[in-house]
């Protein structure tokens, strides 16, 4: 039976009741569900927004509900059919029958919309689109794959170290898709069809838009998910950070020499096992003996200072009864209660809990924002589990099966609303993971622990890109890569130069890795302690005069190109708030139009100025390029284009091909 509903049109057929309503500009949203009323979460669509006014008509076949440029037509039988205006763009993949089906394999009894009961429980739900073809897919996030055109791949939907699920999709069709469901699953974007699947959940939720350009769906999409604010200027410029700083004096001395040298620091990163022990959540006093004094001397060199948090807690760390005694842990559903164990015995706090969020903000205002410490990264952010066996893990806000891709967004807001709290505005916190809506959390992300290939720079591209599509414009990498880069290797100093200069244009500059060879010495003067802030490894020295004179040079001259490029880069930051718009852009992006933009991976736009290309190959003397239609400029040499064409042009080891549109 259909029905209008309010500004809804609803189906009711045997246990199943659907609701398809407007929500925001030119955009829909799906639910189904075998209960009789619908669960009160509104899971990434959390801003509030004038969700439009339908326009519904009751057909003898079916029905049909408009909201802008977007239509739905729903028969009788339930099948679903979308369109941009009069044009098909996504159709329900049901194979059984239905009268009003204009394609049948009704004997294969296939379904478009398929929950299979859990005993005991909730459901497993697959559902089903037919394939586009010729479709592009873009966005989904971040994973370690060599494509942006995501058509044709089978993605898990779950969070791990370097992969990132944000499953919003952007089509060349115009629309853009957004499975609106933290549950672990899947997606397949096949050749003969579209699956999305949950292993673990309650209903079908997703949500529908269309535009003309992807600039206007990305716009559609963050009005209804959220916007990063205007990133402060003082984090436009160079981060420096390494695997890792073990004392305060080794902090200040980088930071001292910097100075000296006259290249300005805006951001100096502590990284991990600067603590006691997991969980404990402050500095280990032997080796960071006032952290005050550190952070204002640091601050009257025009240097902000991050700290590094994790969320594992250590049985042995200061916290960890009070918080198993309060419910504030990550819970195992069978084993032993462990849940990570890199240098201890841990158990991840529980981030979907408002109270264990609270806690962990509490201890962090006083052993780290009460000395100065002015952002957070929080690493390990997945959460990283020893193994990623999701059906043995349980939250307050279920099994991890069903909301496990959630957690780093808890996590991110846990900091963010701790410093608005305490009055903070203009902060950056970094992160290694997030969900739907964590751009609102002024947040960070980068690429996780990638290795010191060429492979991973490449990838590393693709990864900046469709992060972006899928609503996060604030995207880093590790330059040079994570792990092993050897600071020997002439090989390696190439990649690192390289990669330098690529990351000169992306949102933000930020130097860090773990440096081999590992033959430095611990510092503990008590080995038999096996904890805290001197016991531990640490990389080889990473600041740019660790590699030498010449790749010394081109750094420095680096960092005075992002210096000058700080006021464009500013008016970008002040775009995405407005517009959800990425910094680092697709050539589809802001070239539509232009077909061959739509199969360019290998360059991209920096906002809506600059075509950067980067070199992605040792020994690259010269690269291909593409401009699109205009005039160019060659920002190092000053030559001039007209685009249109592919062009052939030098890459000399002191930077990489970036053209200015005139």
């Amino acid at each position: 039976m259909l029905l209008k509903s309010k500004n809804a049109l609803v189906l009711k057929k045997g246990n199943e009741t659907l609701m398809i309503e407007p929500w925001g500009n030119n955009s829909l949203r799906v639910r189904s569900s075998l209960s009789s009323f619908f669960i009160d979460q509104n899971w990434g669509l959390t801003e509030k927004i004038n969700h439009g006014i339908a326009k519904i008509i009751m057909k003898s076949d079916g029905a049909v509900i408009q909201n802008g440029s977007l239509s739905a037509f729903i028969s009788n039988n339930g099948v679903l059919t979308f369109y941009k205006g009069k044009e098909v763009i996504l159709h329900e993949y049901f194979h059984s029958y239905d009268p009003a089906a204009t394609k049948q394999s009704c004997c294969t009894k296939v379904i478009a919309r398929d929950f299979k009961g859990i005993p005991g429980g909730d459901y497993k739900l697959t559902v089903r689109f037919e394939a586009n073809k010729g479709e592009k897919l873009f966005g989904m996030g971040q994973y370690p794959l060599s494509y942006l055109d995501m058509k044709g791949c089978t993605l898990e939907l779950a969070q791990r170290n370097s992969q990132i699920s944000i499953p919003f999709a952007v089509s060349s069709l115009g629309y853009g898709f957004l499975w609106n469901n933290p549950a672990v699953g899947s997606v397949n974007f096949s050749k003969n069809i579209t699956e999305w699947k949950a292993e673990c959940t309650k209903e079908m939720d997703y949500w529908i838009t269309t535009g003309e350009t992807p600039k206007e769906i990305i716009k559609n999409y963050t009005d209804v998910t959220g916007r990063a604010p205007v990133m402060p200027k003082e984090y436009l410029g160079f981060w420096q950070c390494k695997l890792r700083y073990r004392t305060q004096d080794e902090v200040l001395n980088v930071a001292r020499k910097y100075k000296a040298m006259g290249i300005k620091l805006d951001v100096i990163v502590i990284d991990f096992f600067h603590w006691p022990r997991q969980g404990d959540w402050g500095f280990d006093p032997e080796y960071w003996p006032n952290p005050k004094a550190m952070c204002r001397e640091l601050h009257e060199m025009g240097i902000k200072v991050m700290v590094s948090v994790w969320p594992s807690v250590d049985k042995k760390c200061s916290h960890f009864y009070e918080m198993l005694d309060k419910g504030y842990l990550v819970r195992t559903e069978r084993g032993t209660n462990q849940t990570y164990d890199f240098n201890g015995d841990c158990i991840t706090f529980d981030a979907t809990n408002p109270e264990a969020r609270e806690y962990i903000w509490q201890i962090c205002k006083k052993n780290y924002a009460d000395y100065g410490i002015d952002m957070f990264w929080l690493d390990n952010a997945e959460p990283d589990y020893s193994v990623y066996d999701f059906e043995n893990y349980r939250y307050q806000l279920g099994p991890a099966l069903s909301c496990s891709n959630l957690y780093p967004k808890f996590y991110s807001q846990a900091f963010y609303d701790g410093m608005m709290k305490d009055g903070r505005r203009n902060f950056v916190n970094l992160e290694r993971c997030a969900w739907v809506g964590s751009q609102k959390y002024s947040q960070v992300l980068w690429n996780g622990d990638v290795q010191s290939t060429w492979e991973c720079l490449s990838d590393s591209v693709q990864e900046g890109l469709n992060i972006g599509l899928a609503g996060i414009p604030w995207w880093t990498t590790d330059i040079g890569g994570f792990m092993y880069g050897n600071v020997k290797d002439p090989a390696f100093i190439e990649l690192l130069e390289r990669w330098f200069e690529f990351a000169v244009f992306t949102p933000i500059l930020r130097l860090h890795g773990d440096r081999d060879p590992h033959d430095i010495p611990p510092l503990d003067k008590d080995p038999e302690r096996g904890y805290g802030g001197g016991y531990l490894f640490t990389g080889q020295p990473n600041e740019i005069w660790s590699y030498g004179e010449e790749a010394q040079k081109i750094m420095e001259a680096q960092i005075k190109l992002r210096e000058s490029l700080k006021p464009y880069i500013d008016e970008c930051m002040k775009e995405t708030s407005v517009n959800g718009s990425p910094l680092m852009r697709t050539m589809f992006y802001e070239f539509p139009n232009d077909q061959k933009c739509w199969d360019i991976q290998d360059q991209y736009m920096f906002g809506s100025e600059y075509l950067v290309a980067p070199v992605l190959k040792p020994g690259m003397a010269m690269r291909d390029v593409y401009l699109p239609e205009g005039k160019w400029k060659n920002i190092h040499t000053e030559e001039e284009y007209e685009g249109g064409k592919i062009i052939s042009v030098s890459t000399p080891r002191e930077y990489i091909p970036v053209f200015k549109k005139l």
